[in-house]
C-alpha cells in the first residue's frame, strides 16, 4: 500500500510539474524539450528531488512515448508519398548524412570514445528534431510557403533512414559479428519493404481492417497493433519505434488522420515522460565537463543544417531568401537524438551528458535560427550601394555637348 502510494505521488507530481513547463514553455514561444530535460536531471539521480516508487513506471511510459512519436510520425506520410520522395529527393538527404553525421563521428573519436560511440553519436548530430520542427512552421505561419515542402523531404529522409540506421546501432551496441550485422540488417530492409508494399498495393484493405466509427475502438485497434508490431519488431532485432514508423505508414488517410487526433494527446504525454526519463539517468553533476565540447558540436552542426537546407532548397529552385529560411528551419535536433543517445548509453555513458546538453543548445537555438537566419543572411550579403564617381557636374541649364 505504501508503494502505491508513493507511486501515485510522484507521478502525480511529474505530471503536475511537466503541465506547468509545457504552459511555461508556450507562453514563451519555445519547444517545452528543454524544459523537460531539466525536470528530468532535477529529479534524477543526484538532483534535488530524486525519484524513488515510480522510477520502474517511468521506463515503461519512456517505451511507450518512443513508439507513439514514431507511430504519428509515420501517420504524416503515405507510403506512395515516401517513394516519391526517395526516387527525387535521395540526393539532398546524401548531403544531409555527410555534412551532419561527420561532425559527431569525428567529435566522438577525438574524445577517444570509439568507433561505437562515433556511430552512435554521429546519429544524434544528424538527425533533425521533426516534433519542433513542425511546431516552429506553424508558430512562424510558414506551412504554405514554398520552401516548406523542401524542409519536410529532407524530414521524411531522415525518418526513412532511421529504419536502417537504428538496426545497425543496436547490433553494433549488442556487440553483434558482422554476419549477425548482416541479418539484422536484412531483416529490417525486408520489413521495411514489405510493409511498404502492403501499403501500396493493399493499404486501403489494411485501413478497412483497422477502421471503426467508434472512437473508442479505433483508439484501442491502431494502439494495440502499434505496441504488438513493436514488440515483434524488437524482438527481431530491427527496432520498436521503426516496426511503430511502419504501422503510421500502413494506415491510410482516412483511418490515420482520425487516428491522429486520438493518439495526439497520449503522444505528448508519453514523450513528456520519455524526455523525463532520459534526464533521470543523467547525473547534472556530469554536464559542466562535457559542456564546451557540446557547444562547439552545437555550433557546428547549426552551420551544416543550415548549409544543408540552403543546398536541398536551391536544387528545388527555391529563391535565395526561402534557401536560407529553410537551413535556419533545420536547425533544430531532440527526440531522434535523445532515442539514439539512450540506445548508446549502456555502451557509452559520457554519450548522455553530453547529448543531453546538445539537444537543449540546439533546441533552444532552432525556433531562434527558424526565425532569423533568412533577415541576418540578407543584411550580410547585401550588395553595398555603388559610390559615385569623381566627375564636375554638368551645368544642366545647358546641354552637355554645348560648346563655348
Amino acid at each position: 500500500m505504501h508503494n502505491t502510494t508513493a507511486l501515485l505521488i510522484e507521478l502525480g507530481a511529474i505530471i503536475l510539474a511537466l503541465g506547468l513547463l509545457g504552459r511555461l514553455a508556450g507562453r514563451v514561444g519555445f519547444s517545452p524539450i528543454p524544459l523537460y530535460l531539466l525536470a528530468g536531471l532535477a529529479f534524477g539521480h543526484g538532483g534535488i528531488l530524486p525519484l524513488q516508487a515510480s522510477e520502474e513506471f517511468v521506463a515503461t511510459g519512456a517505451e511507450i512515448g518512443v513508439i507513439l512519436l514514431l507511430l504519428m510520425l509515420g501517420l504524416e506520410y503515405s507510403a506512395s508519398s515516401l517513394v516519391t520522395t526517395l526516387k527525387t529527393q535521395y540526393p539532398s538527404g546524401a548531403v544531409d548524412f555527410v555534412l551532419n553525421a561527420a561532425p559527431g563521428a569525428v567529435a566522438a573519436l577525438l574524445l577517444g570514445w570509439g568507433p561505437v560511440a562515433a556511430v552512435a553519436l554521429a546519429g544524434v548530430t544528424w538527425i533533425s528534431s521533426s516534433g519542433v520542427i513542425a511546431k516552429v512552421l506553424g508558430d512562424l505561419g510558414r506551412t504554405g510557403n514554398r520552401e516548406t515542402p523542401v524542409v519536410l523531404c529532407v524530414l521524411v529522409m531522415e525518418d526513412l533512414a532511421m529504419a536502417v540506421y537504428l538496426p545497425i546501432l543496436t547490433a553494433l551496441l549488442a556487440g553483434v559479428s558482422l554476419a549477425g550485422g548482416s541479418v539484422t540488417l536484412l531483416i529490417s530492409l525486408g520489413t521495411v519493404g514489405a510493409v511498404l508494399y502492403i501499403a501500396l498495393r493493399h493499404g486501403r484493405i489494411v485501413s478497412r481492417a483497422v477502421s471503426s466509427d467508434n472512437a473508442e475502438m479505433l483508439l484501442l485497434v491502431v494502439l494495440g497493433l502499434t505496441l504488438l508490431v513493436a514488440g515483434v519488431a524488437q524482438h527481431l532485432q530491427v527496432s520498436a519505434a521503426v516496426g511503430a514508423f511502419l504501422v503510421g505508414i500502413a494506415l491510410s488517410e482516412e483511418v490515420a488522420e482520425g487516428a491522429h487526433g486520438l493518439l495526439s494527446p497520449l503522444r505528448d504525454l508519453f514523450a513528456a515522460v520519455f524526455f523525463v526519463f532520459f534526464g533521470l539517468h543523467t547525473d547534472p553533476a556530469d554536464i559542466p565537463p562535457v559542456l564546451l565540447p557540446a557547444l562547439a558540436l552545437a555550433v557546428v552542426t547549426m552551420l551544416t543544417k543550415i548549409a544543408t537546407g540552403w543546398w536541398a532548397a536551391r536544387r528545388a529552385g527555391i529563391p535565395s531568401k526561402g534557401r536560407w529560411r529553410t537551413g535556419g528551419t533545420l536547425v533544430a535536433r531532440g527526440e531522434f537524438s535523445i532515442v539514439i543517445a539512450g540506445l548508446a548509453v549502456g555502451t557509452e555513458p559520457r554519450i548522455g551528458p553530453l547529448a543531453t546538453a546538445y539537444v537543449l543548445i540546439l533546441v533552444i537555438l532552432g525556433p531562434l535560427t527558424a526565425r532569423w537566419t533568412e533577415p541576418l543572411a540578407s543584411r550580410l550579403t547585401r550588395r553595398p550601394p555603388d559610390k559615385p564617381q569623381n566627375t564636375t557636374p554638368v551645368d544642366q541649364s545647358e546641354p552637355a555637348h554645348a560648346g563655348g
